[in-house]
């Protein structure tokens, strides 16, 4: 009977151990980039985000979607361990597209406390 309740007041103090960890938590620099204006002539912008995580487990970026096929975003797929910064590459590529002023959207799932953020990019495409 000693040896049961021994296990069971291991495991639950095991449980309680691995429950007071803080999970993964990602924290932007910025969420909003604006590029200002930039011309039709050259039409594609590049801007990265940087993150660190502050939380104690590591964070796995799960998904980064685009509002729209003319915004890019690229992101490690490997965990990012506690303490250490990572970067979403996001490109936009106004080629095609009527100039003018432009807000795009980025969704950014992990398996941190905050499972959904999102990135904002702006700017004004002029002509010539």
């Amino acid at each position: 009977m000693k040896k049961i309740a021994f296990i069971a007041l291991m495991l639950v103090c095991g449980l309680t151990a691995a429950l007071a960890q803080k999970p993964a938590e990602i924290k932007f620099d910025k969420l909003t980039h604006d590029f200002g204006s930039f011309s039709e002539k050259s039409p594609v912008v590049t801007y990265t985000f940087t993150y660190t995580n502050v939380g104690e487990q590591p964070l796995v970026i799960n998904q980064a979607v685009a509002s729209c096929g003319c915004t890019v975003p690229e992101y490690t797929k490997a965990p990012i361990k506690p303490g250490e910064k990572g970067a979403i590459k996001v490109t936009y590529n106004g080629a095609g597209k009527f100039p003018g002023h432009f807000k795009k959207s980025i969704t950014i799932r992990t398996n941190g406390v905050v499972e959904m953020t999102r990135l904002y990019i702006e700017g004004e495409m002029t002509e010539n």
